[in-house]
């Protein structure tokens, strides 16, 4: 875990651009409409939007809940776990809108290609996020970590 304000800055944003670019492509795949521009293209907002709402929203607001929550501390993994899953829940109820209103606009029938988008999105997020997203970013962190010891 991000022991300091630097690498709590490494470690959000490796996630948010391996979320958002994970998220992305999957989004273009099942609508059926992948290729790489339409990809790069929301690729920067993306990542801009996730990193505001992940370090100043719904980062906060998971890790309050977390905390309040009667989960064994002494094990890390049970942290991690509860962390990510409340950070996968936010993150998807807020990422789901942003990306039917970057993509399609404000529609007559918001409320269920929200909602939709909501449940396609996160049974895809919560295991990019517990399998893939997680485990890279705590690895490159814990190399970072293990470096900045070295050189200390």
């Amino acid at each position: 875990m991000p022991k300091s304000k630097k690498e709590s800055l490494l470690f959000t944003s490796i996630m948010c651009f391996m979320m958002v670019f994970g998220m992305s492509a999957y989004n273009l795949l099942l609508h059926n409409s992948f290729s790489w521009g339409s990809l790069f293209g929301g690729l920067i907002p993306g990542i801009i939007v996730a990193f505001i709402l992940d370090t100043f929203i719904v980062g906060k607001i998971a890790k309050g809940i977390a905390f309040k929550l009667p989960i064994k501390r002494d094990k890390m993994i049970y942290m991690i776990l509860t962390i990510s899953t409340l950070m996968v829940t936010g993150m998807v109820l807020c990422m789901s809108l942003f990306g039917v209103v970057f993509e399609g606009g404000i529609q007559e029938n918001m409320g269920s290609l929200y909602l939709e988008a909501v449940g396609f999105n996160f049974i895809a997020a919560l295991p990019l996020q517990l399998l893939i997203v997680g485990p890279i970013s705590r690895m490159i962190l814990g190399s970072y970590q293990k470096k900045q010891s070295v050189e200390a």
